[in-house]
């Protein structure tokens, strides 16, 4: 082949290395850009900030939150003792620890569908359209531990792809008992693992989804075990699922991510236009009906109207499975292995899926860094006595306030009543939490903590700088931009003037 010309090019001896360089461009793609996105300064909003924070206070979980009987083992356990070890071995701060832990999960997922292609390409293509349809790739760089489990999910799947034209070997029923006791250990969402299996059983895989069947069987008891709770660690994680998604009377006080989705009509179409090419381009393809990818889509897709993060994390994952194999075909058949014209295929597919993903619109990767929090070593003055004493108590009814002044804050001296899911704490207090979500944050919800705040306790409510919050027990200071602190009242002893607060605290009190 001569590239569609009949006279040799000078060039042609250099083809031979046109493959090796789509291999390098394509890892090398994946690698630059979650370091891109951290260079911004971004940093996550929710969990990989609290497990970094965890990391370095060495408190288990009861010592940081208000905890319900149910919760008892550390739902992540293999991911938090990771970070631990790191901090132990590095002494990083809790930056440094989100950032590796952005960049070793985005790394991880992205490399993870490498092993099991011959056109690598075809993946850099999916990571593209799943970020301009669905922002895919803004949740692969959450940091968060879930990753590990959306890594085993895309090898689970092409692992069939690429071999499921007979019974699965031995060596590839350990690699997915391995890949399983991995999951359970680092992410403890064991169960939901039946999804995939049954979507085996759906596309007629009897042998492969019997086989892994036993292979996930035993390395969810692997992974428990290794968490020293072999049979009270999958319980734990049922028991807390069921509370998460059954606690609330109605969705719209449900975590985000919690809440049913809108349908993803564009991914439906996507999955349409898949049906398309196979036709036009005459793909020698396995029928979607026969393949466990596809039925996964449309499990996930149906039960995303229950709750979304069936399709974020399960569905979106098999969907990218489905278009990366379709699209490979297409390019075996379209370009040579060889060819310039695929090297310059994938040098554009490279900039494009870069520049597509790490550019920063809507300032989505910089918005962390107007950011103002309740830290003690940030902000000395403003803070000084505001934030909760020995023993006290941090109430809110914000999540990212926990997550934020957890981050910054990690040796803190307190406890948290609201951590990273509302249904973990206390009955009672989940029953105040759940009144201030139900009244759209109305300050008369919160007379129950209010009632039994102690001196060393601090109420932490979002709000203008206008003026403070209406619950004239508690003596307000405006902290940080946008977020006030109460507190009860402090004694004024005889003969002592009442004590003031400086006005370049921005406070008001009443």
């Amino acid at each position: 082949m001569t590239d569609g010309h009949s006279n040799p090019s000078p060039l042609d001896p250099l083809k031979r290395y046109v493959p090796l360089a789509v291999w390098v461009i394509v890892i090398f793609v994946i690698l630059a850009i979650p370091l891109k996105i951290i260079n911004y300064g971004y940093l996550p909003g929710d969990d990989a900030l609290r497990h970094a924070a965890k990391a370095v206070s060495g408190k288990s979980w009861s010592q940081i939150l208000i905890l319900n009987d149910t919760y008892k083992i550390d739902h992540e356990f293999g991911w938090n003792l990771l970070l631990g070890k790191i901090y132990h071995l590095t002494d990083w701060d809790t930056d440094k620890l989100v950032v590796f832990s952005v960049v070793t999960l985005f790394i991880l997922v992205g490399w993870s569908a490498l092993p099991w292609l011959k056109r690598p390409e075809a993946w850099l293509a999916t990571l593209m359209l799943a970020t301009l349809v669905a922002a895919v790739c803004g949740r692969m760089t959450l940091g968060r531990p879930y990753l590990v489990t959306f890594a085993v999910l895309l090898t689970i799947l092409f692992l069939w792809q690429k071999h499921g034209s007979s019974p699965p070997k031995k060596w590839m029923l350990l690699l997915a008992t391995a890949l399983f006791a991995l999951g359970t250990f680092i992410h403890g969402v064991w169960y939901l693992w039946v999804l995939p299996l049954g979507s085996f059983f759906l596309a007629g895989e009897f042998s492969w989804a019997i086989s892994l069947g036993f292979c996930w069987a035993i390395g969810v008891f692997i992974g428990s075990a290794l968490t020293g709770h072999p049979f009270e660690y999958p319980l734990q994680a049922f028991k807390l699922a069921l509370l998460a998604v059954g606690a609330h009377p109605t969705t719209r006080t449900l975590v985000t991510e919690l809440q049913p989705f809108d349908g993803n009509i564009l991914a439906v179409a996507i999955l349409g236009g898949l049906l398309v090419l196979r036709q036009l381009a005459k793909l020698n393809a396995v029928p979607l009906a026969k393949t466990p990818a596809f039925w996964l889509v449309c499990i996930c897709w149906v039960l995303g109207f229950k709750v979304g993060r069936f399709w974020d994390d399960w569905g979106w994952p098999a969907l990218m499975v489905l278009i990366t194999c379709d699209l490979q075909l297409l390019l075996q058949a379209r370009f040579a292995e060889n060819s310039f014209k695929r090297l310059g295929l994938t040098l554009g597919l490279a900039i494009a899926t870069f520049l597509a993903v790490t550019n920063d619109a809507n300032s989505r990767w910089t918005n962390n860094l107007t950011q103002q929090y309740l830290s003690v070593a940030e902000h000395p003055d403003e803070l000084n006595g505001w934030m909760p004493d020995h023993d006290g108590i941090f109430y809110t009814a914000d999540m990212t306030l926990f997550y934020q002044t957890f981050f910054k804050n990690p040796r803190g001296d307190w406890r948290y009543m609201l951590g990273f899911e509302p249904t973990w704490m206390p009955a009672e207090d989940f029953e105040v939490f759940h009144k201030i979500l139900w009244n759209f944050g109305d300050t008369k919800a919160y007379a129950p903590w209010v009632k039994k705040m102690r001196p060393e306790d601090r109420l932490v409510i979002r709000g203008e700088r206008g003026g403070p919050p209406g619950i004239p027990q508690l003596e307000w200071n405006y902290g940080v931009s946008g977020i006030w602190i109460g507190r009860l009242p402090r004694p004024v002893q005889n003969g002592t003037a009442p004590p003031t607060i400086p006005a370049t605290a921005e406070n008001s009190t009443r």
